[in-house]
């Protein structure tokens, strides 16, 4: 569910390569660029139409659930819930009704706790909620939803947090994958100083998914994420796969907090979703170092070194 996404297209194709038979859902206005060489079988609708969700369950065996409104700069959070949680509600419905043996579902390292000092683990707790704002909050719920349906209604659910991914076959372009699209073009002269994030390759990440399949104990959070990477060590990266030169103007984050300000008051005043906000400002550089060393020992997971997966990302877009 999600195959038309970044993430979500990336595992469909894994485990179509694995021999597996797939079917995927997806929205009726979804573009089909990213599994239309795919021999599987299409489910396009709403996710509040029970009918059609539990006609798309049947006989399944696992829900992969890569569907996520990630947009923490919208000035109406309404969209954020209704996508992130409600309908989640209305899928987790129909893959109890339907007994779906596994549901895998994708999260977020914004639900990974802050720890003060040191790396986080799942086990950290989660202590910045109002900092991330709706978004987060939004994350939260569903995560805790997906949980709660595990412990309540014996739904066997795994919980995949994965970091900002990078790789080939970003047909979207995702929000970031912009950013490298432009830096792999020679068109990105600025990074923003000391902002930082945790970073995997896409490949990895669909990687890990089917390894939770496999191998993920009900119940349990996996952090899915190699490293962390500055904005300048991840746009230099790109730019130097295709020849260019890399951004040389470093942007001090306080003039991006003083944008993020600006554009709240811009969001309120015209009642319209702005670029930056506050909120969007903080989630690029809050996070802390995350330790994956559970998914490794559990999962057998081993992603590779993510600046590979960087340049990929920007050759894809130089050649396509």
């Amino acid at each position: 569910m999600g195959a038309s996404g970044f993430l979500g297209s990336h595992i469909t194709r894994q485990l179509v390569e694995r021999g597996d038979h797939v079917r995927i859902w997806v929205r009726p206005t979804s573009a089909s660029h990213a599994f239309a060489d795919l021999p599987v079988p299409e489910f396009r609708g709403d996710l509040f139409d029970d009918q059609a969700l539990r006609a798309a369950m049947r006989d399944v065996a696992t829900v992969f659930y890569c569907i996520v409104d990630a947009r923490p700069s919208l000035h109406d959070p309404a969209p954020l819930f209704r996508t992130n949680v409600e309908s989640l509600r209305n899928v987790l419905d129909a893959a109890v009704a339907a007994r779906v043996e596994r549901f895998v579902f994708c999260g977020t390292i914004g639900t990974i706790g802050h720890p003060g000092t040191g790396s986080a683990t799942e086990d950290t707790a989660h202590t910045w909620a109002e900092m991330g704002g709706p978004y987060i909050r939004s994350r939260l719920d569903a995560e805790n939803l997906v949980l709660s349906y595990h412990g309540e209604r014996g739904l066997d659910a795994v919980v995949l947090c994965p970091s900002t991914t990078f790789g080939a076959r970003d047909h979207g372009p995702v929000a970031h994958g912009r950013l490298i699209r432009a830096a792999a073009a020679g068109r990105m002269p600025f990074f923003v100083r000391n902002q930082r994030m945790e970073v995997v390759g896409v490949e990895d990440a669909a990687r890990a998914f089917l390894l939770a399949e496999e191998r993920g104990r009900a119940g349990e959070r996996y952090i899915i994420s190699e490293r962390m990477m500055t904005s300048k060590e991840i746009l230099t990266a790109a730019a130097e796969a295709t020849g260019h030169k890399p951004p040389r103007i470093g942007v001090p984050l306080g003039a991006m907090r003083v944008a993020g300000r600006l554009g709240d008051v811009a969001g309120r005043a015209f009642r319209r979703d702005m670029p930056l906000t506050t909120v969007s400002v903080r989630l690029m550089h809050c996070m802390p170092p995350l330790d994956h060393g559970k998914a490794t020992r559990e999962l057998g997971w081993t992603p590779r070194p993510t600046p590979d997966a960087i340049r990929e990302h920007a050759l894809f877009f130089r050649n396509s």
